[in-house]
């Protein structure tokens, strides 16, 4: 996505493993609110890569989305998290199109449902392109790639209380798993954030790990850090005191964005002789 900027130059792989594996939230932690620029975050960026220390971006975003961004924030050659923990879009690849059967099984598992629970739920796949962009607010352009499911299904709820219980519960029954979100109810079959990050820092040996966000669908990725960090968003909801914090475990930013995310990043490196 050309809109993002900040790119830090890359360097080769490297040969010894890396000391510090790095797990961030995208829009309000590393991409500016309002710009949706990484500049602010641009010298931590390249601290990194000089350290050949993975950067794993992890978001509720489609690989269809996430591809450009990566590749725009020159992190490419590690994975990503999307559809947040619902899947994972490998290193240097632009999109999961063979991995879409997970989203055809979740459609396939609402078919299934009886119509008085099937009817209430409006996922994207039964909404039109304009449907989706008035129900998310994403401009007309980008609106295929967030239609681009691979993984998960979001939707809006339009039954009763009881009759939703009711779709959760048969959904379950099915494998099928359903998260709230801010305006969405997402289905998948299991995944989070922080299901992901004990596997994919393994592939990189037993390194320290960091993971940074700003918002509540954050906290399990925060917390399941060996050092979280709570990025200021004065535009979001925020996160309650996490129990991390009392211990200096977790801890927040004074400047928000990109600029709160470079200053935690270099402290944290200084912190750790790095």
């Amino acid at each position: 996505m050309s809109r993002v900027r900040g790119r830090p130059a890359t360097v080769p792989m490297p040969n010894t493993p890396p000391p510090v594996v790095v797990f961030s939230d995208l829009d309000g932690t590393l991409l500016d609110h309002r710009s949706y620029s990484a500049e602010a975050a641009r010298p931590a960026l390249a601290r990194l890569a000089a350290l050949g220390a993975p950067v794993i971006l992890s978001s509720s975003k489609t690989a269809a989305e996430m591809g450009p961004l990566r590749r725009a924030l020159g992190l490419e050659r590690w994975p990503a998290i999307v559809e947040n923990g619902a899947g994972v879009l490998e290193a240097g690849r632009a999109a999961d199109r063979p991995a879409a059967t997970e989203y055809l099984r979740l459609r396939g598992a609402l078919a299934r449902l009886p119509p008085h629970l099937r009817t209430p739920f409006r996922g994207f796949g039964d909404m039109s392109m304009g449907a989706i962009a008035r129900a998310t607010g994403l401009p007309a352009g980008e609106v295929p790639a967030a239609a681009d499911r691979g993984h998960s299904e979001p939707g809006l709820w339009q039954g009763s209380e009881a009759r939703r219980s009711e779709f959760i519960a048969a959904l379950a029954e099915m494998g099928v798993t359903a998260r709230e979100g801010g305006r969405f109810l997402t289905l998948s079959f299991g995944g989070t954030k922080a299901d992901r990050m004990p596997g994919l820092a393994a592939r990189f040996g037993t390194p320290l790990t960091l993971a940074l966000g700003d918002a509540p669908n954050d906290r399990e990725m925060i917390e399941a850090a060996d050092i979280g960090v709570i990025v200021a968003n004065p535009h979001g909801k925020g996160l309650p005191p996490l129990a991390g914090e009392a211990q200096g475990r977790i801890r927040r930013t004074r400047l928000s964005g990109p600029a709160g995310w470079n200053e935690a990043v270099q402290a944290i490196l200084n912190e750790q002789g790095l």
